[in-house]
């Protein structure tokens, strides 16, 4: 190791930019896992009512929880921005079910007047997170495309040579 040259490992610093240039794809997988909780904690509820009824349990409400689920997990594990290039597929795949989610609870809750009921009130919220949801995942699907088509194979910052 010469004066004034430091090594540098893979992990601690890439050639797509280092650790600023990550910052906001942490920030966007940190808002996807929250969002993806509260989506959870929002129909899991109506869930949980109807078991301790001994009630029916609408599949629609066990959907929006399992795509809450996947979601969150989802977040966690490509946060890890290696993955970010590579897995955009499944980026849009949890877009597409949060645009499924929206849409079945959309057409159920945007149009109804809750009149005072908080549980109607508490599903037209959860409407509007399910668009943000939508919304970030179609954010992260659309960067990862981008730098898959864009920005694969290209050469490393600093010399150059190196293929990325």
């Amino acid at each position: 190791m010469a004066f004034g040259r430091a090594k540098f490992s893979r992990s601690s610093s890439s050639s797509s930019g280092g650790l600023l240039s990550k910052l906001p794809l942490w920030i966007l997988r940190f808002l996807q896992f929250i969002f993806a909780i509260t989506v959870i904690g929002l129909y899991a509820q109506d869930l949980r009512r109807a078991q301790q009824g001994g009630v029916y349990s609408d599949s629609k409400w066990g959907f929006a929880t399992a795509v809450g689920t996947i979601g969150a997990v989802s977040a966690l594990v490509l946060a890890w921005p290696a993955l970010s290039m590579w897995a955009w597929g499944w980026d849009l795949v949890v877009f597409i079910l949060f645009t499924a989610v929206f849409g079945v609870f959309g057409a159920l809750f945007i149009h109804e007047n809750a009149e005072g009921n908080g549980n109607i009130t508490r599903m037209k919220n959860a409407v509007w997170i399910d668009l943000i949801n939508m919304l970030l995942w179609l954010v992260t699907a659309l960067y990862g495309a981008i730098m898959f088509f864009f920005f694969r194979g290209s050469k490393s910052l600093h010399t150059g040579r190196a293929t990325v």
